[in-house]
């Protein structure tokens, strides 16, 4: 098994809130010291309690069992407005909130997250014409989505 494998399996049997769920794990550096960035995110958000007790857990697996031989840098945070959504409840915890979504043909969407169902989600779209606002509502399927992220609101 694959080091990545390995961690996910570490990680996801080491979540105590069943509200919480792994987002991403990513290993940097073949040479030197290896860093391991865990993303952690809740269907309410994580605290950095939660990110503190995942990181000890996991932590001592990875030392109590020789997982990573050398050095290494163990980072456990949640994923910021900074990441893409990537799973169906992260869609469903930012309702209310505006995106960014690329389809996968290039074209971008942005506007506020309305509705999140099983195949597609609502968006309630912007476009600016002239000196005025149009708004309209747009269905977009989880299959046509390349990325969607979360804009930052400074109003």
């Amino acid at each position: 098994m694959d080091l990545q494998t390995r961690l996910e399996n570490i990680v996801e049997s080491n979540i105590e809130n069943e509200a919480h769920f792994l987002v991403d794990i990513n290993v940097f550096g073949n040479k030197g010291k290896k860093k391991v960035r865990i993303l952690l995110d809740g269907d309410e958000g994580v605290s950095v309690d939660d990110c503190s007790r995942l990181s000890r857990k996991v932590s001592d697996i990875i030392e109590e069992e020789e997982i990573i031989e050398a050095a290494y840098i163990l980072e456990v945070s949640s994923p910021g407005v900074d990441y893409d959504l990537k799973f169906k409840r992260q869609y469903t915890k930012n309702i209310g909130r505006r995106l960014k979504v690329v389809l996968n043909d290039g074209e971008e969407q942005k506007g506020e997250l309305l509705e999140v169902n099983e195949d597609t989600i609502l968006v309630k779209t912007e476009k600016k014409n002239k000196k005025k606002i149009d708004y309209s509502e747009v269905n977009i399927a989880f299959d046509d989505i390349h990325k969607t992220n979360v804009l930052v609101s400074f109003k």
